[in-house]
């Protein structure tokens, strides 16, 4: 039986010996959290699932409407073929009618014109089924293009924690500890040793010794997006590399100013660091909007 009031404790011990901080975790909420994150996960594949429907809706409607013409081309088709043998059976009789009786039998001109008219009109519908069927492609791939594309455009956008949830310990801001500076990005708790994952889909710009960010990762994403991954234990890219969003690159460390082991994570946009806090969960509202 699960005891959902069994208690956990956090302890965090700042770098400086200051007041240690005890927070309670009882198991009810860990439960509560993994519930909820398992109910966004199915939600999300949810609204996939409704988009990818829709849009088999819509190539089965226009397969439909291709049929339906085939159909009505071969209808036409079997009556011009019907009317073509019985002119054929006219014009024997006629000939044969002649010769009987030396009479010029005046030709069928009005049937042979008919014949013309569903001839044409066979042809009509032909092309007018290809030239849908062409569309209907056309439309298809426009939007598989599109689709590509914007998937291309969020993969290169920072969106999540380098380190898996990580608490922020150093903000973008002014400080007077370690050093009395602007600090262009954020530190990232964790412990020596763990995995530093890209925060985007990218190319490796850089990878080694940058004074006092110790070894140091920079990744460009091609959009004006950069993401660097400081003091590092090791690197596990080379320069010129391609990553993938969430790809391991490297593992967290204590090189170069640090007073301890944690990430300085930075992002620069356009050359200018900003705010890295807003993109740790996902892609900020207001870039998304930007978005075609």
């Amino acid at each position: 039986m699960i005891k959902l009031k069994e208690r956990y404790f956090i302890k965090i011990v700042p770098h400086r010996g200051d007041t240690v901080h005890r927070f309670e975790v009882r198991r009810q909420h860990i439960i509560a959290a993994a519930a909820f994150v398992l109910a966004c996960i199915l939600g999300s594949l949810g609204a996939g699932a409704v988009q990818l429907w829709h849009a088999h809706a819509q190539v089965e409607a226009l397969r439909s409407l291709a049929t339906k013409q085939r159909l009505q081309l071969q209808v036409i088709d079997r009556r011009t073929s019907q009317i073509r043998r019985q002119l054929e059976h006219v014009q024997k009789q006629n000939q044969e009618i002649q010769q009987l009786i030396g009479v010029h039998v005046q030709k069928t001109s009005d049937v042979r014109r008919t014949i013309d008219a569903l001839a044409a009109a066979a042809d009509r519908t032909s092309a007018e089924s290809n030239l849908l069927r062409r569309l209907t492609m056309r439309v298809l791939n426009v939007r598989h293009l599109q689709e590509l594309t914007r998937a291309q455009a969020l993969a290169a956008i920072p969106s999540i924690d380098p380190v898996d949830g990580a608490e922020v310990v150093g903000c973008f801001c002014y400080r007077s500890y370690p050093d009395a500076q602007f600090h262009p990005g954020v530190d990232l708790g964790a412990d020596y040793g763990e995995v530093v994952h890209a925060a985007a889909a990218g190319t490796v710009a850089s990878a080694g010794w940058d004074g006092g960010f110790g070894e140091k990762i920079d990744i460009d994403h091609g959009n004006g997006y950069h993401t660097w991954y400081a003091h590092l234990s090791r690197m596990d890219v080379q320069p010129g590399s391609f990553v993938h969003k969430g790809q391991a690159i490297g593992l967290v460390g204590s090189t170069g100013f640090s007073t301890g082991p944690h990430l300085h994570y930075q992002v620069m946009l356009n050359g200018s660091p900003i705010d890295p806090e807003p993109y740790l969960n996902g892609i900020p509202a207001k870039v998304l909007a930007a978005l075609p």
